[in-house]
């Protein structure tokens, strides 16, 4: 991970002061880790610190039923900190965020804090495991490789940018009917065909043929899409200029780091945050080893993405991981977890001084 001494000293700093005044925060909170290229192990000299964290009910909200407590997530943006409330990151982690499910697979000595609770979670991180991650991380890295085209040099055509939300979109349809009713498979087709509109020369169509399907759940699914095809229009717009050369390769480290992280959770069912085999290789992408001097991707790293995603889909054929999350078991987690906090109303003192993370490096 390198450069402790930064870390401890940032988290000593009043800077930090909210992790223990936050109403939400303080005692509630039952793990601290670290977030971003620290946690991945391709950190510089010049990262910034992020951390991630999670924090419990109160016996107040459990006894309540959250009444009057609406609080899903405490971000401080200065210091570039989020800690998710445990239903929302239960919500994350069983769909297999990739934005979240590293928390739960970091080196010991990545945690800043871990109270019992906490270690309950990473404990049974494998519950969390399912299939989904082969959707959850796919996108993900599909998106990737649409803002990697898009602030390098070598930027999408318009037919391109169609094909690329599409994809993007597919990856959502797969799991639709995990989360809504069920959507026969002839009855929401979506393609790419010439247009009529005057500024583009393809673009997303779709046939509907859907029959006493629930309104509440079709306004959910249209949503998902509406806000998946805005988010790649305002990208687009925001990217017209391409960015540096050291933006670039960290964009196409993560999208590799991303498929890295999603083999071993579908060969090995493990949750591998830090990239230590991989570290110097993904420091060499980083670096600019697949860049031209005038910020162009060359061919190479796309043929390296093409062989990882075919890789993905021969893991995807293979592995043994259950198609859901085993929801049973997760809900039994939680019903320990919120027990302890009943039964002692604290887990272990929550205080900067008492960061264990601080204590090791002594």
């Amino acid at each position: 991970m390198g450069n402790y001494n930064k870390i401890i000293e940032a988290i000593k700093s009043s800077d930090y002061d909210f992790l223990s005044t936050n109403p939400h925060l303080g005692d509630n909170i039952i793990l601290l880790g670290l977030g971003g290229s620290y946690a991945y192990g391709t950190n510089t000299e010049n990262s910034d610190i992020d951390i991630r964290g999670i924090y419990a009910p109160t016996k107040e909200d459990i006894l309540c039923n959250g009444f009057g407590n609406t609080s899903e997530q405490v971000t401080n943006e200065a210091t570039d900190t989020t800690i998710y409330s445990l239903s929302k990151i239960i919500s994350l982690l069983c769909n297999c965020n990739p934005n979240t499910i590293g928390m739960l697979g970091l080196d010991p000595d990545q945690y800043l804090y871990l109270s019992p609770a906490g270690q309950m979670l990473r404990d049974n991180a494998y519950l969390f495991l399912s299939k989904r991650c082969i959707n959850a991380f796919g996108g993900y890295a599909n998106s990737q490789l649409y803002r990697l085209n898009q602030k390098s040099a070598h930027t999408l055509s318009q037919e391109g940018l169609e094909k690329h939300i599409l994809q993007t979109i597919e990856f959502m349809h797969k799991s639709f009917n995990e989360r809504y009713s069920n959507i026969p498979d002839d009855s929401l087709k979506l393609y790419i065909d010439k247009s009529d509109q005057e500024e583009y020369d393809s673009e997303i169509f779709m046939d509907i043929n859907l029959h006493h399907y629930p309104l509440r759940d079709y306004c959910g699914l249209w949503n998902e899409m509406k806000t998946t095809v805005s988010s790649y229009n305002t990208l687009g717009k925001r990217n017209k200029h391409a960015l540096s050369h050291d933006k670039i390769a960290k964009h196409m480290m993560h999208l590799v780091r991303l498929y890295l992280m999603c083999f071993d959770i579908l060969e090995k069912g493990e949750i591998n945050t830090h990239r230590v085999k991989e570290h110097d290789f993904l420091m060499e992408i980083r670096n600019g080893k697949y860049i031209t001097d005038d910020d162009h991707v060359v061919p190479e790293f796309f043929d390296l993405v093409d062989e990882y995603e075919d890789k993905l889909q021969e893991f995807s054929n293979t592995t043994t991981l259950p198609d859901h999350p085993d929801y049973d078991k997760i809900k039994a987690l939680i019903m320990q977890i919120n027990e302890r906090t009943l039964s002692e109303n604290k887990f272990t003192k929550f205080s900067k001084s008492s960061y264990s993370f601080i204590e090791w490096r002594k």
